[in-house]
């Protein structure tokens, strides 16, 4: 018989866990750059979307009927299988479908602001349809780890370190994204464009994760069960709470101010770790869990960036794989045996539940790493799951999405680190000016020269302006350097031609004017002649496409250095 109590109760923690969506959402656009924006949106959402379809048709009966029903739309063949208690198949279906696009949603982060979309949709797809579902039937379904007595109550290892590993491996496979690192190995930091986006998708997902946790208990019903959900609901917000404070007064200590978004991850990560033992542990053992999560989700994003060097824009690996790793361990430490749970090692249990929560996490983490490396290597080998170089320098939004501001109407400087070093993850190809004409690259890369004004003498003095792709900034300032030209003026603009950009659409209408990211690149010179500078410009911005740029030269009458009052050639000269 089916208790309205306890269906309610799940259906208004399904919701809750499916606005975690919006929380992810918010949380990864906030922590990138505003190039990506529209990119990381129609991931999130697509994670959803495509992972809710695969569950149904697959995951579904995979998870609760350990493969005897691979089509989990028919209703007799779960029912027959596993055992829903007082809620209907379809309740439970909803719930676990939110529970399963959470594990997809989480490896975007990790992932983003290089990977191909197409490339991106596939292995979101196959997370749904293999990956969770069969991890997740020994833990949830009826499987091997359930027997043995491994405990996660919601998802800690089930979900959180399934997500945080494939995270992991994806991140590892597709290299750091251009500009991370420089060619000594030093990480450099590429700050998220929003951090008002980002706090408040944390708050979303702290206020979405009573319904992941509370939910969890399936039952509402009795009194039993209303204790049992307020405890979970008190040691999730403990153990957030002190991870979130802890991770603030330590990155005080550590840099000297407090760090905005390591102590915003470090919410997520008390989060990740309560999940698993939050129904089994007082809210002492709460207190110490959020306490070392906060600890060690700093230390963890420190390694993966500059140890290991795995680029993770927004700390996802550290979140959830590595506080995943963390939480189902505490079940084995603080368990105090209460919901049926063995107890821990601090309560007197021995080292037995401690082992089986090794055993679990050790043996899910195998077998997410070898069945995602080999599906991301299909994919790589099939669609590409890297972009090239130039639409990774000009934002995926742009390339992938024909959007060229996910914030129109807005002046959003994005500008490619001026520092940048072309690397091993850098493929703009063999050099189109190689291969062209003189004529073919003049009728690519115009010139237009200024005449001097009516009056002015020629001072030998002539400014060029070079308007370019973002794609190019680095390769032309690094030629520009070589020539001599050591000083530069960059300015970001948006940029439209006679061809009116690419003709793209918004919401299905031709945009009549469409601004294409464009940069200003402004030098100039006396002792180094115009021509070299256009030659080596023309060479290094040629294409052969619409937009390789335009160059302008315009006479100089005077110059003066501010801090020494010095002119025309001398004031050019930086130099103390």
């Amino acid at each position: 018989m089916y208790s309205a109590t306890d269906v309610i109760w799940v259906l208004v923690g399904t919701v809750l866990i499916f606005f975690m969506q919006a929380g992810f959402a918010l949380c990864e656009a906030g922590l990138t750059r505003a190039k990506n924006t529209g990119n990381i949106l129609m991931k999130n959402m697509m994670d959803f979307c495509i992972g809710t379809p695969c569950y149904w048709l697959i995951g579904f009966g995979l998870m609760f009927a350990g493969g005897g029903a691979l089509i989990g739309g028919f209703d007799p063949l779960i029912r027959g299988s596993y055992d829903f208690g007082t809620l209907p198949t379809w309740c439970y279906a909803i719930f676990q479908t939110v529970f399963c696009a959470t594990a997809a949603t989480i490896v975007s982060g990790s992932m983003a602001e290089r990977t191909n979309f197409k490339a991106y949709c596939v292995y979101s797809a196959a997370i749904s349809l293999v990956v969770y579902p069969i991890s997740g039937h020994w833990i949830w379904g009826g499987g091997w780890l359930s027997w043995l007595g491994f405990h996660d109550f919601a998802g800690s290892t089930c979900v959180h370190m399934v997500g945080g590993v494939t995270a992991c491996l994806g991140a590892a496979l597709l290299g750091p994204r251009i500009g991370k690192y420089d060619r000594d190995g030093k990480p450099r930091a590429i700050p998220g464009h929003n951090m008002t986006a980002m706090a408040l998708g944390v708050f979303i997902l702290w206020f979405c994760w009573f319904g992941f946790n509370g939910g969890s208990t399936a039952a509402m019903s009795s009194d039993d069960d209303m204790v049992l959900a307020s405890l979970v609901m008190f040691n999730t917000n403990l153990a957030a709470a002190v991870a979130t404070l802890v991770a603030m007064i330590f990155t005080w200590i550590r840099y000297g101010k407090p760090d905005v978004s390591m102590t915003f991850n470090a919410a997520l990560a008390g989060l990740v770790a309560i999940t698993a033992p939050c129904d089994c542990v007082t809210p002492v053992g709460a207190f110490f869990i959020g306490l070392v999560a906060g600890i060690l989700v700093v230390f963890s994003v420190e390694f993966f960036d500059k140890i290991a060097k795995i680029d993770d824009p927004v700390g996802a690996v550290s979140v959830h794989m590595v506080n995943g790793i963390w939480g189902t361990i505490a079940v084995g430490l603080f368990s105090d045996g209460g919901n049926g749970v063995g107890k821990g090692l601090f309560y007197g249990g021995g080292f037995r539940q401690l082992g089986v929560q090794a055993l679990g996490f050790v043996t899910v983490a195998a077998y997410v790493l070898v069945v995602m490396f080999i599906i991301f290597k299909l994919i790589d080998k099939t669609i590409g799951l890297r972009v090239p170089a130039e639409v990774e320098i000009d934002g995926l939004d742009s390339h992938e999405h024909g959007l060229v501001s996910a914030y129109s109407g807005f002046a959003i400087t994005d500008m490619t680190n001026a520092d940048m070093d072309i690397n091993e993850n850098t493929d703009l190809g063999e050099s189109d000016a190689d291969k062209a004409t003189q004529r073919q690259m003049d009728a690519a890369v115009k010139v237009v020269e200024s005449p001097a004004p009516e009056g002015i003498f020629n001072t030998g003095m002539n400014k060029v302006s070079i308007i370019c792709r973002l794609a190019k900034f680095d390769a032309l300032k690094t030629a520009l350097n070589n020539l001599g030209v050591t000083g530069i003026t960059v300015t970001q603009v948006m940029g439209c031609g006679i061809e009116k950009g690419a003709g793209e659409k918004y919401r299905g209408v031709e945009v009549d004017m469409n601004l294409l990211p464009k940069v200003k690149v402004e030098v100039v010179v006396s002792k180094i002649p115009v021509d070299a500078v256009i030659a080596t410009a023309k060479k290094t911005l040629y294409t052969g496409h619409i937009g390789d740029g335009k160059i302008f030269v315009y006479p100089v009458a005077r110059v003066v250095k501010v801090r020494t009052g010095e002119e025309n050639y001398q004031a050019l000269q930086d130099v103390e």
